[in-house]
């Protein structure tokens, strides 16, 4: 029965789909900048929220440029309406149970994993509709070759903090092939002082088969998203808060269950172990001027496993458009 799944999954990729569960989420439309050629880095850690466990730090470095419309890879990206942004962005992230003191498997805990990849994306819009399309290509390994245990320790080091044990018993080595579609479109727009839009993401693959539904309020003064209208730099001021209420519909985890293809992991949760439906709420503050993108955010999300506690982590974005 498993071989048979695992060929489905990959199959799967070569099949078009109608239509994200992540961590790190580059393409919201509130993240939306006003240009088309840009680089940001994304940096995510559980210490803004006052924690030390499970999602316990990510950080991502992006690239978007009409440059990479030649990339092979965009062949594979559905869209909708006209494409306005082509990017890549290097990726990568761990985490941890709820203690990192023990040099013992913690059952019935999250278990240690690292992820590292990179992403191809397109951002299509269609102005006429007012919609938004995203398709994600995330390809990269899980476990010991993603290095985030080492990264750990070395920034324990570097900090003068407890060196961090129990990393010999993370998720082993493993592929990651994911794709992604989201979907979202305008309900409202009030003189781009208050607008509110759905969202739909679907993501499936050797890392995660999830999906998450809900919408995103901003209140403020920004440009819509949903338009193709360039914005003169000179008079770029952009400056909002936004909340992104989200449920999640989780499937398959490989940092909790272990990989597709690797077998004998020291520890992993069983399906029977998740939680298969999960709330998340992302509320944050952005600020765009000139050249100059910066967000500020906070996520908080419900428990992912039976056995587990609620998380909260935070992160900054700081671009520049080129």
């Amino acid at each position: 029965m498993m071989r048979y799944f695992k060929i489905f999954i990959l199959a799967s990729f070569f099949i078009p789909k109608p239509g994200s569960a992540q961590r790190i989420d580059q393409t919201a439309s509130f993240r939306n900048v006003a240009g088309d050629k840009y680089v940001r880095l994304h940096y995510d850690n559980d210490f803004f929220a006052k924690s030390d466990y499970y999602y316990t730090q990510g950080y991502s470095f992006e690239v978007v440029t009409p440059g990479l419309s030649k990339n092979p890879l965009n062949k594979l990206l559905l869209q909708k309406g006209r494409s306005t942004h082509y990017g890549l962005a290097f990726e990568h992230y761990g985490f941890t149970p709820t203690s990192i003191s023990s040099d013992a498997i913690l059952y019935n805990d999250r278990p240690f994993a690292g992820a590292i990849m990179l992403k191809s994306f397109r951002i299509s819009v269609d102005t006429a509709s007012k919609t938004r399309m995203v398709a994600i290509l995330s390809t990269g390994m899980i476990g010991p070759a993603a290095f985030a245990g080492k990264m750990q320790q070395k920034i324990h080091s570097w900090t003068g903090d407890r060196d961090p044990k129990g990393w010999q018993y993370q998720i082993k080595n493993d592929m990651v092939l994911n794709y992604e579609i989201q979907f979202q479109k305008q309900v409202f727009n009030f003189k781009n002082a208050v607008a509110l839009n759905t969202e739909t993401q679907v993501q499936i693959g050797t890392l995660n088969n999830k999906a998450q539904a809900g919408f995103t309020l901003r209140l403020g003064k920004f440009d819509s998203p949903f338009k193709d209208a360039p914005v003169q730099l000179a008079r770029n001021l952009q400056f909002y808060i936004y909340n992104q209420p989200l449920i999640g519909f989780n499937a398959y985890d490989a940092t909790l269950q272990g990989g597709l293809f690797s077998s004998h992991n020291p520890y992993t949760l069983k399906g029977s172990q998740m939680n298969r439906v999960t709330f998340q709420d992302n509320f944050g503050l952005v600020i765009q001027c000139w050249r100059i993108y910066l967000e500020y955010y906070q996520s908080f999300l419900t428990k992912e496993f039976q056995t587990g506690m609620d998380h909260r982590w935070g992160g900054i974005k700081v671009g520049f458009l080129l």
